[in-house]
């Protein structure tokens, strides 16, 4: 059975100022929370009605239907949630490729390049601080456990790129055409917000912009979604080597 006060908590962590408080997030589903299980995360305690898990007694709490829907965030809660401590960040490895996004809002969006970024072997991503927070329960649920195997900083993106400015590419609707280019191995491959793009004092800190062409007649769709251009870009980086 599950507490009053350990509901008051989980709930609690569906908002940024009181995972930060606590150093805590929560993660559900049975592959996502076997994902991390298997990682450097460390489990503060699993919450389940079913008895798929491999933890100790003390880590864990049996529940029943009823009692995870009330601390669920999910509309169809799939049969456990598990709080986990925040890691540390890790130091940047810049000669490796590395993507930035700046300023993107929608967790979805951003699940899904952390999900690229696992798939690609981009080890760390950088998050500008306006970012949506990585610890969301919607980004925890879309990256379906990839959070666990790529760094996630956030920093102040003009600073990054001050240093490493010669090895930057940025994504823009006029930029040099993705499939005709030189890809070196490493590099900082900035993305920009779903609406409007790379902000203008990070842009001209940008060495290099790349474009996706547009191969349609009419060529009137006005953009691509953000982590739809992340899969092609990445693509194309790492095919060459």
């Amino acid at each position: 059975m599950i507490s009053k006060s350990q509901i008051k908590l989980i709930k609690s962590l569906n908002q940024k100022k009181f995972r930060f408080i606590h150093r805590l997030f929560f993660a559900e589903g049975v592959k996502t929370i076997n994902e991390l299980l298997l990682s450097n995360f460390k489990l503060n305690h699993l919450y389940s009605s079913t008895l798929d898990f491999n933890v100790s007694d003390d880590l864990l709490t049996i529940i029943s239907a009823n009692e995870l829907h009330k601390i669920s965030a999910l509309k169809n809660p799939n049969k456990a949630l598990a709080i986990f401590e925040m890691p540390k960040e890790q130091h940047l490895d810049f000669e490796r490729l590395i993507v930035a996004l700046d300023n993107i809002r929608d967790p979805g969006n951003l699940g899904t390049i952390i999900r690229l970024c696992d798939w690609f072997g981009v080890k760390d991503l950088i998050c500008s601080n306006e970012t949506v927070d990585c610890y969301n329960p919607k980004v925890v649920q879309a990256t379906m456990g990839s959070i666990a195997r790529v760094n996630i900083v956030y920093k102040d993106l003009k600073s990054i790129l001050k240093d490493q400015n010669s090895l930057s590419f940025g994504g823009f609707m006029d930029g040099d055409n993705i499939y005709e280019m030189d890809l070196p191995k490493k590099g900082i491959l900035v993305l920009g917000n779903e609406a409007n793009g790379i902000q203008h004092d990070v842009e001209s800190l940008i060495a290099t912009r790349v474009a996706i062409p547009r191969f349609g007649d009419v060529q009137e769709t006005e953009s691509l979604n953000v982590a739809n251009a992340a899969s092609i870009l990445l693509s194309e980086f790492r095919r060459r080597y």
